[in-house]
């Protein structure tokens, strides 16, 4: 048998490798064509979703803000929360022959908070808010208003047309809602003071459109320390405007409506017992 020479053997393990590594190059295109060709059929299936999918865009509408819910007024009265509502702006300054005096007193001011609300509001600062704004109206149409502390030493004796003592109600009965008016039980001048507390009845619930509360008048505030101290001819009532938890937007935010509903009510009881002026 004849050698090979080196050459040809050399030749031979070239060629032989050249068969071994021509496969894998073989697949190697065939992965690299494979994935060129999922790349396109991606890129065309995404379009294709899109084009289906989308829509014009729509105008960004900036939200609105909700508004302030106000309170309900039952029955209805046009302008009711403003100083024109009902009879208040027709009335003239000096509307009577003399200028009448009437006594308000802020309840519990300059002695105690009174009913306390659990996140801190008194009912001597709801008081007197009314009281104060009572004290204006008046003083609009006339009339000459003292501005009372609880226990005032005024009080003593006080002679006037009208005394109105202004309070609120407690802060912790769910579902309590109204106001009550009450004069002295033994009184000394009872038409008078019936009268009062009527006007009181009527004129405060056309402006707030709160309900009455009678069955929870107490004893006192048919007992009321200022009904013994003042004149026994002073024409006397005590009003709880309502209860500080459920009626509490009208009490503390709408202080005003408030008091136009207590002026309104004195301003009736004046017109019925004091002669008008000429």
């Amino acid at each position: 048998m004849s050698k090979s020479s080196p050459a040809r053997r050399y030749q031979a393990v070239k060629r032989s490798s050249s068969k071994q590594i021509s496969p894998k190059r073989g697949e190697q295109r065939i992965f690299s064509v494979t994935m060129f060709v999922l790349f396109i059929v991606s890129i065309v299936m995404g379009f294709n979703l899109y084009s289906i999918n989308a829509k014009p865009s729509e105008p960004v509408v900036a939200a609105e803000s909700t508004p302030v819910q106000d309170i309900e007024i039952a029955p209805p009265i046009q302008a009711a929360p403003t100083v024109g509502a009902v009879d208040i702006a027709s009335l003239t300054v000096n509307r009577y022959t003399f200028n009448p005096l009437v006594g308000i007193v802020s309840g519990h001011k300059g002695y105690d908070p009174g009913a306390v609300c659990p996140d801190g509001l008194t009912e001597a600062e709801v008081n007197y808010a009314v009281a104060l704004e009572v004290t204006n109206l008046l003083a609009r149409q006339g009339i000459q208003a003292d501005l009372l502390e609880e226990f005032d030493d005024r009080l003593t004796e006080y002679h006037a047309d009208a005394l109105i003592s202004i309070h609120s109600d407690s802060c912790n009965i769910p579902g309590a809602t109204g106001f009550k008016v009450a004069r002295v039980t033994d009184s000394a001048i009872p038409e008078a003071e019936d009268q009062l507390v009527a006007c009181l009845n009527d004129q405060y619930a056309v402006y707030t459109g709160l309900p009455q509360h009678p069955a929870s008048i107490t004893d006192g505030m048919t007992d009321y320390h200022a009904f013994r101290e003042i004149n026994r001819g002073t024409p006397g009532a005590i009003i709880e405007t309502g209860f500080m938890l459920d009626d509490r937007n009208l009490l503390q935010y709408k202080p005003k409506i408030v008091a136009r509903g207590i002026a309104a009510g004195i301003l009736c009881f004046l017109d019925q017992r004091l002669a008008p002026a000429q």
